[in-house]
């Protein structure tokens, strides 16, 4: 964690003595009482800053040490100022509290000060009496004092407070901010400040007149000042509407947590601006009559509206157009607030929404500006009787499509869906008609977006979009390797030899492939399942197997494919699970080829399977077609060892009257024959070149099922017996081909011979291996390891103790046997 010589220090720091602790106050006492403050100083700070953090109990400094760290909260060096911050912020306040910072005229609010002034602030109470004290301040008027420095710096604090304690904001503190940011929203000045000055010969009392405010584009405003207003300086007031701007949206959020200012207002300026009034709600009043809340909404509408078309002016800089966008997404999220507070506003800020949408959806530069315009149609699409068709389809088709690689864009579209997720379910219904598309973020850069999927895959699951959801889930390899393509595509031209060594990019520029890749891009799902050639454009793609964004995506989807399966149980019937079941079969030998995601896949498949057939076992009945087919192709054994032991074991478990009435003789001994074939084959001939040994637990799942298939059908139990024999005999002579290692075969051997054994009585094995279905206890016969589980073991030993009891007791008594 810390180096070694970390370690000491923090040792020191707290196994420091109380006489050496009181010499070093000291010593600091007189550093900091020194007109200039010297590196000595700061190194004694910083030994400070770690005696108090390093102790679990938080310490008390001597007064006069305490009063010098707060002094340095106003120094000009940030560096004391940080030190001392940090400092007070561990320590206990003296006994009058906290104290008065902006009270002191040698001191300045700050934001260090701010943090000791929250972090010392004990109780609601505490928070409560130092907002009204910085409220308070906001009353004097810039010429009434030395509190208008403190200006800038109250308002962040309040909206600490606002953040960890709104309840600590009374019915009067609300009432006064509301009224002062209506001030600083609407009637800050409208000339620049820091004496500008036109310059040139003319240097009179004419040329030194303040200069109006300019707009972004250089022309002179005609309107009340906003943040997107320029000039060489800014006055207070108008510093302070870029504060009030900045925190009004999360002023308007907390209305409903702290209570509401009811009390009318009359000393307001509203009558000179001439500003519309509420069309529903106060059409035949002025703004002036609305309580400071409404007042405020008011303004907020006026302000928000102007932003919008000020951002309609070409910016002459490119950061003024950075700002231009910021600025619309705070505006179009701050009209969606007052909209949530006051429905009535929504008929006045709608057509100002929708033109702003229809300006700015041609331009995908303004993405991301779209997606808060997206929130607004989602809250109040409905209210307003609007089409809101085009904004899903630009948001969820053309976004994903065309800028999957925006990590931003990313980031803030699926959280936008994951935060509002249940309406987005109910509202637009494109949200599961474009998972293709938005399966594009995942495929692009899984790492940053995967816990985002993993709340939104369940939603994406319906019967309707079980199979190809699946399949696309098991081709995310396929589409991260295809988007690769197509931006190297657009990046580099055609004749550029840098794309001319991959195959994958000659087969992604050839027309006869082109279906191919267009099916991965597809933007929307309905178009099928999959695709038939589907083994070719793995081929056509094997190169990419080992890309780093290919592997990236790889590793994703096993986690995404746990939660599809148990999301498909629970909105799936028997016919569609029996599909998916078919889907597993089929994927198991279509995957890219990359080794260890094969494995992986192979792995959930397994265990899926078992969940599935555990759930509903008429599948076995339902799918035996299929599943004999599987079962009964030896390379198999050898190229899906994982899955053809799962489908081994579901057809000796589950392929039983027992489960379904469905099942008959027939279908059991047609079983039986393919399984014994199978081990059969595998058993007596050395394995193909490339290939290696069976996996000895499919040779064990395979005698077992064919254990349990013949305690089903005692016509077959000669049989496998036969079978048995035979394999024990083969392998008497020592080591076979198809067995590497000795204790692998010993313990095939072992379990051979316990169910030779455990078949001699076929009364027991039946109620061995085939318990009553839907049993809670323990499944004691199921092969969870290589041989036979522990009672299986006792019930053979127990067997052949008898047997060898009875050869060696006598039939009648000695005669040298006593009475």
């Amino acid at each position: 964690m810390y180096s070694n010589g970390t370690e000491s220090l923090i040792k020191q720091a707290r196994e420091i003595q109380e006489s050496e602790l009181q010499k070093f106050y000291s010593r600091l006492i007189k550093l900091l009482q020194g007109k200039e403050h010297s590196h000595e100083t700061i190194d004694s700070l910083q030994r400070l800053r770690l005696i108090v953090f390093a102790t679990k109990y938080t310490r008390t400094l001597p007064p006069e040490l305490h009063k010098s760290l707060v002094s340095l909260l106003s120094s000009p060096v940030e560096q004391l100022q940080v030190l001392s911050s940090a400092v007070l912020r561990e320590t206990l306040p003296l006994v009058a509290r906290t104290e008065n910072y902006n009270q002191d005229g040698n001191s300045q609010l700050n934001t260090h000060a701010a943090a000791v002034l929250l972090a010392q602030a004990q109780s609601g109470d505490d928070l409560s009496a130092l907002c009204t004290q910085l409220l308070r301040g906001l009353d004097n008027r810039p010429s009434e004092g030395p509190t208008t420095h403190l200006l800038p710096h109250t308002l962040p604090i309040v909206n600490s407070i606002l953040t960890h304690s709104p309840e600590s904001l009374t019915e009067d503190n609300v009432t006064l901010l509301s009224k002062k940011l209506v001030d600083w929203l609407r009637y800050a000045s409208t000339t620049q400040g820091g004496g500008a000055s036109s310059g040139g010969f003319f240097t009179g009392s004419r040329s030194r007149q303040p200069l109006p405010i300019a707009e972004l584009d250089g022309t002179v405003s005609g309107d009340f000042f906003t943040v997107l207003c320029v000039g060489q300086g800014f006055t207070e007031d108008q510093w302070m509407n870029v504060y009030s701007f900045s925190m009004l949206r999360h002023w308007l959020l907390t209305f409903h947590s702290v209570p509401g200012g009811a009390i009318a207002d009359t000393d307001d300026r509203s009558e000179m601006d001439g500003s519309v009034v509420s069309m529903v709600s106060v059409t035949s009043s002025s703004s002036r009559l609305l309580p400071p809340k409404e007042r405020l909404r008011e303004k907020a509408f006026q302000y928000c509206q102007r932003l919008i078309e000020q951002s309609d002016r070409k910016a002459q800089k490119k950061t003024d157009a950075d700002l231009q966008k910021a600025c619309l997404v705070e505006a179009v999220c701050i009209l969606d607030s007052v909209c949530v507070e006051d429905p009535s506003f929504v008929y006045r800020v709608f057509p100002c929404i929708k033109a702003l949408f229809g300006r700015l959806s041609s331009d995908l530069s303004f993405a991301r500006v779209l997606l808060p315009v997206a929130q607004f149609y989602l809250n109040h699409g409905e209210l307003a009787a609007v089409d809101c068709d085009c904004v899903w389809n630009l948001v969820l088709g053309r976004f994903p499509a065309e800028l999957f690689n925006d990590p931003f864009l990313a980031h803030e579209l699926l959280r936008f869906l994951r935060l509002n997720l249940e309406n987005v379910q109910l509202q637009v219904p494109q949200y599961i008609r474009h998972f293709p598309n938005l399966l594009k973020f995942l495929a692009w850069d899984s790492p940053t977006v995967i816990d985002d999927f993993v709340d939104l895959l369940p939603s994406m699951v319906t019967s309707s979009t079980a199979l190809e959801l699946l399949h696309t889930l098991l081709d995310l390899p396929c589409l991260s390797a295809t988007l690769l393509l197509q931006h190297r595509s657009m990046c580099l031209p055609i004749s550029d030899p840098g794309g001319r060594h991959l195959a994958s990019m000659n087969a992604f520029r050839n027309p006869s492939f082109r279906g191919l890749f267009l099916f991965l891009l597809r933007g929307e799902a309905g178009t099928g399942d999959t695709i038939d050639r589907l083994s070719t454009l793995l081929e056509l793609l094997s190169e990419a197997a080992d890309w780093p964004r290919v592997v990236q995506c790889a590793q994703t989807v096993p986690i995404l494919l746990h939660i599809f399966f148990n999301t498909v149980i629970n909105v799936a019937d028997r016919t569609l699970l029996g599909q998916v079941l078919l889907v597993m079969l089929e994927r198991s030998s279509l995957l890219l080829n990359n080794p260890k995601y094969i494995t992986e896949i192979h792995r959930v498949f397994s265990r899926q399977l078992i969940n599935l057939c555990k759930l509903h076992p008429s599948l076995v009945i339902d799918q035996s077609h299929e599943l004999l087919e599987f079962a009964g192709t030896t390379s198999n054994v050898y190229n899906k060892q994982e899955v053809y032991t799962h489908v081994v074991l579901v057809l000796g478990e589950y392929l039983s009257v027992s489960y379904d009435s469905r099942c008959s003789t027939k279908l059991i001994t047609s079983c039986f024959e393919t399984l014994e074939a199978v081990l059969f084959e595998i058993t007596s001939s050395a394995p193909h070149s490339g290939t290696g040994c069976p996996a000895p637990r499919a040779i064990t799942t395979l005698m077992s099922a064919l254990a349990k298939l013949a305690s089903r059908s005692h016509d077959l139990i000669p049989r496998v017996s036969l079978l048995l024999s035979k394999l024990r005999n083969v392998s008497s002579g020592g080591s076979v081909s198809w067995c590497e290692d000795d204790e692998d075969l010993d313990s095939i051997l072992t379990l051979g011979e316990e169910l030779c054994a455990l078949l001699k009585m076929p009364g027991v094995a039946q109620s061995v291996l085939n318990p009553p279905a839907h049993v809670t206890a323990p499944r004691w016969h199921q092969d969870t390891n290589v041989a036979m589980p522990l009672q299986l073991r006792a019930l053979t030993r127990l067997t052949q103790a008898h047997a060898s009891h009875a050869q060696h007791t006598p039939t009648s008594p000695s005669p040298h046997t006593s009475t």
